[in-house]
């Protein structure tokens, strides 16, 4: 393999393969399983998975989940990067890393990911997962993913504190050190981005997706739309589908 790819997918049933090309596996939203040669951890959107050469490797899961896979030639980066990757092939996702990839999956989505971009962009992600501590796996995963499955739930921060088991002064420590957010940030952004799909993926009326994406109406949606993306909920659904047709 002498170029870099890059696709979006999601997994379900198992499926194994081997190839002779390394890869990253880059969770956007829900979790999966990977086993590689016998080893397995759950990933999520707070820790990848690398699969060096040759290496044969299966992902499953039982819940709705989607993932950046970089497919990229090991030889091309340097001894350091290859050695520390193969140190840790499940590998902690940092705020700065996790925004990479959010980056990433916002032009795949819109099929703008071009090899110019992805030339550019997979040195710094690659930087960015060797260069991190190695630290416990993070006590917010399992919020994170039932967050994610009740968009539409009314979220507050005493509840979602409860989730995490934390208190809420600590639940804004933790959201500050791992996710550079707060909880309502972090809520507001995860709620955007679910409308954002399901606008680009369905054909839901507006105003369906604003109740269960947590809004009071399609016009509180519009709102938030206009003033986080200076676009509405319309005008992004026929930019963003005529782009993928």
């Amino acid at each position: 393999m002498t170029s870099t790819e890059i696709d979006l997918r999601s997994y379900d049933t198992p499926f194994s393969d081997v190839h002779d090309f390394a890869q990253m596996v880059l969770p956007l939203r829900g979790k999966l399983t990977l086993d590689i040669n016998g080893h397995g951890a759950v990933l999520h959107p707070l820790r990848a998975g690398f699969i060096a050469p040759g290496l044969v490797h299966t992902q499953f899961s039982d819940a709705p989940n989607a993932s950046l896979i970089l497919d990229f030639d090991l030889g091309a980066v340097s001894p350091r990067t290859a050695g520390l990757l193969a140190q840790r092939p499940f590998a902690p996702v940092s705020a700065a890393t996790a925004k990479l990839i959010d980056f990433m999956g916002m032009l795949q989505g819109q099929g703008a990911a071009s090899a110019a971009v992805l030339a550019n962009w997979t040195p710094l992600l690659l930087e960015s997962l060797t260069s991190q501590p190695i630290r416990p796996a993070s006590r917010l995963q399992a919020a994170l993913t039932r967050f994610e499955a009740q968009p539409g739930y009314p979220w507050n921060t005493e509840r979602m504190a409860a989730v995490a088991c934390l208190s809420v002064s600590r639940l804004h420590r933790v959201f500050r050190e791992q996710l550079d957010s707060t909880p309502q940030a972090w809520l507001s952004a995860m709620r955007l981005r679910y409308v954002c799909r399901q606008l680009v993926e369905s054909s839901l009326p507006i105003a369906q997706l604003a109740t269960q994406a947590g809004y009071a109406d399609q016009s509180a949606l519009t709102h938030a739309m206009r003033r986080a993306m200076d676009i509405t909920p319309l005008a992004y659904r026929q930019q963003n589908q005529t782009i993928i047709r």
